[in-house]
Protein backbone atom coordinates (compact mmCIF):
# COMPACT_ATOMS: atom_id res chain seq x y z
CA UNK A 1 0.00 0.00 0.00
CA UNK A 2 1.60 3.27 -0.93
CA UNK A 3 1.24 6.21 0.61
CA UNK A 4 -0.58 9.69 0.13
CA UNK A 5 1.14 12.86 -0.29
CA UNK A 6 -0.13 15.98 0.89
CA UNK A 7 -0.20 16.61 -2.88
CA UNK A 8 -2.51 13.69 -3.43
CA UNK A 9 -4.57 14.09 -1.00
CA UNK A 10 -4.69 18.21 -2.16
CA UNK A 11 -5.63 16.93 -5.79
CA UNK A 12 -8.30 14.27 -4.40
CA UNK A 13 -9.72 17.04 -2.87
CA UNK A 14 -9.97 19.57 -4.92
CA UNK A 15 -11.66 17.21 -7.18
CA UNK A 16 -14.22 16.41 -4.79
CA UNK A 17 -14.59 20.23 -4.73
CA UNK A 18 -15.08 20.47 -8.48
CA UNK A 19 -17.91 17.58 -8.20
CA UNK A 20 -19.71 18.96 -5.81
CA UNK A 21 -19.82 22.43 -7.23
CA UNK A 22 -20.98 20.62 -10.18
CA UNK A 23 -23.93 19.11 -9.05
CA UNK A 24 -24.93 21.98 -7.05
CA UNK A 25 -25.11 24.33 -10.19
CA UNK A 26 -26.87 21.05 -12.29
CA UNK A 27 -29.46 19.86 -10.40
CA UNK A 28 -31.42 23.58 -10.16
CA UNK A 29 -30.84 23.54 -13.78
CA UNK A 30 -32.40 19.94 -14.42
CA UNK A 31 -34.90 20.52 -11.78
CA UNK A 32 -36.12 23.97 -14.15
CA UNK A 33 -35.93 22.41 -17.20
CA UNK A 34 -37.99 19.07 -16.10
CA UNK A 35 -41.00 20.66 -13.14
CA UNK A 36 -42.28 18.16 -10.92
CA UNK A 37 -45.97 16.22 -12.25
CA UNK A 38 -48.79 15.80 -9.99
CA UNK A 39 -48.57 11.91 -9.95
CA UNK A 40 -50.60 9.13 -7.69
CA UNK A 41 -53.67 11.07 -7.85
CA UNK A 42 -56.54 9.52 -6.00
CA UNK A 43 -59.01 7.92 -8.66
CA UNK A 44 -61.93 9.26 -5.79
CA UNK A 45 -62.74 12.47 -4.69
CA UNK A 46 -60.74 13.63 -1.27
CA UNK A 47 -63.03 14.89 1.68
CA UNK A 48 -61.19 18.36 2.61
CA UNK A 49 -63.90 19.59 5.25
CA UNK A 50 -67.65 20.84 5.91
CA UNK A 51 -68.17 23.95 3.73
CA UNK A 52 -68.81 25.78 7.08
CA UNK A 53 -65.53 25.09 8.08
CA UNK A 54 -64.13 27.09 5.34
CA UNK A 55 -65.29 31.02 5.32
CA UNK A 56 -64.37 33.35 2.39
CA UNK A 57 -61.29 34.27 2.23
CA UNK A 58 -59.93 31.25 4.03
CA UNK A 59 -57.63 28.08 2.24
CA UNK A 60 -56.93 24.75 3.63
CA UNK A 61 -53.96 22.80 2.83
CA UNK A 62 -55.01 18.66 2.63
CA UNK A 63 -53.33 15.83 1.61
CA UNK A 64 -54.19 14.50 -2.13
CA UNK A 65 -52.20 11.34 -3.08
CA UNK A 66 -48.59 11.67 -2.53
CA UNK A 67 -49.04 15.46 -2.88
CA UNK A 68 -50.73 18.15 -0.56
CA UNK A 69 -53.56 20.03 -2.75
CA UNK A 70 -54.58 23.59 -1.52
CA UNK A 71 -57.95 24.73 -1.67
CA UNK A 72 -59.63 28.29 -1.56
CA UNK A 73 -62.73 30.30 -0.35
CA UNK A 74 -62.62 32.75 -2.89
CA UNK A 75 -65.72 35.49 -3.33
CA UNK A 76 -66.91 33.75 -6.41
CA UNK A 77 -66.40 29.89 -5.57
CA UNK A 78 -64.02 27.56 -3.96
CA UNK A 79 -60.66 27.06 -6.41
CA UNK A 80 -58.23 24.02 -5.86
CA UNK A 81 -54.85 23.16 -7.26
CA UNK A 82 -52.31 20.93 -6.52
CA UNK A 83 -49.89 22.61 -3.95
CA UNK A 84 -46.55 21.77 -5.33
CA UNK A 85 -45.02 24.75 -7.14
CA UNK A 86 -43.80 23.92 -10.85
CA UNK A 87 -40.45 25.85 -10.25
CA UNK A 88 -38.99 23.55 -7.22
CA UNK A 89 -41.64 21.85 -5.86
CA UNK A 90 -42.13 23.65 -3.07
CA UNK A 91 -45.75 23.78 -1.47
CA UNK A 92 -47.39 26.83 -1.69
CA UNK A 93 -48.99 28.76 0.89
CA UNK A 94 -52.55 30.89 0.80
CA UNK A 95 -51.48 34.41 1.27
CA UNK A 96 -54.96 35.84 2.31
CA UNK A 97 -53.43 39.68 3.06
CA UNK A 98 -52.13 39.80 -0.65
CA UNK A 99 -54.87 37.71 -1.91
CA UNK A 100 -52.34 35.50 -3.61
CA UNK A 101 -50.91 31.76 -3.82
CA UNK A 102 -47.12 32.32 -2.61
CA UNK A 103 -44.05 30.55 -2.90
CA UNK A 104 -42.05 30.49 -0.11
CA UNK A 105 -38.83 29.29 -1.51
CA UNK A 106 -37.90 31.40 -4.23
CA UNK A 107 -40.59 33.79 -4.15
CA UNK A 108 -43.18 32.74 -6.96
CA UNK A 109 -46.64 34.29 -7.13
CA UNK A 110 -49.59 32.13 -8.59
CA UNK A 111 -53.13 34.03 -8.94
CA UNK A 112 -55.48 32.17 -7.00
CA UNK A 113 -58.82 32.40 -9.69
CA UNK A 114 -56.88 30.19 -12.48
CA UNK A 115 -53.51 28.95 -10.90
CA UNK A 116 -51.46 31.51 -13.75
CA UNK A 117 -47.44 32.53 -12.37
CA UNK A 118 -47.94 36.33 -11.89
CA UNK A 119 -44.38 36.90 -11.16
CA UNK A 120 -41.24 34.86 -10.19
CA UNK A 121 -39.23 32.08 -11.67
CA UNK A 122 -42.27 29.30 -11.99
CA UNK A 123 -42.25 28.46 -15.22
CA UNK A 124 -45.66 27.19 -15.39
CA UNK A 125 -48.81 27.29 -13.82
CA UNK A 126 -50.41 25.45 -10.99
CA UNK A 127 -52.40 22.02 -11.87
CA UNK A 128 -55.92 22.86 -11.55
CA UNK A 129 -57.86 20.29 -9.26
CA UNK A 130 -61.71 20.64 -8.97
CA UNK A 131 -63.19 21.67 -5.77
CA UNK A 132 -67.23 20.36 -5.50
CA UNK A 133 -69.89 21.10 -2.25
CA UNK A 134 -71.95 17.76 -2.07
CA UNK A 135 -74.41 17.53 0.48
CA UNK A 136 -72.43 20.56 2.66
CA UNK A 137 -68.73 18.95 2.28
CA UNK A 138 -66.11 20.07 0.33
CA UNK A 139 -64.30 17.43 -2.28
CA UNK A 140 -61.14 17.49 -4.26
CA UNK A 141 -60.93 15.37 -7.47
CA UNK A 142 -58.44 15.42 -10.66
CA UNK A 143 -60.29 16.81 -13.53
CA UNK A 144 -60.35 20.09 -16.13
CA UNK A 145 -60.85 23.48 -15.01
CA UNK A 146 -61.48 24.08 -11.57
Amino acid sequence: MSDLTRRDFLKLLKGAGALLGVSVVATPVVAYLYPPKLEEVPSEPVLVCVESELPVGEAKTVKFGRYPALVIHLPDGLKAYSAVCTHFACIVKWNKDTGEIDCPCHEGYFSPEDGRVLHGPPPAPLMPLIAEVVDGQVYVKVGGES
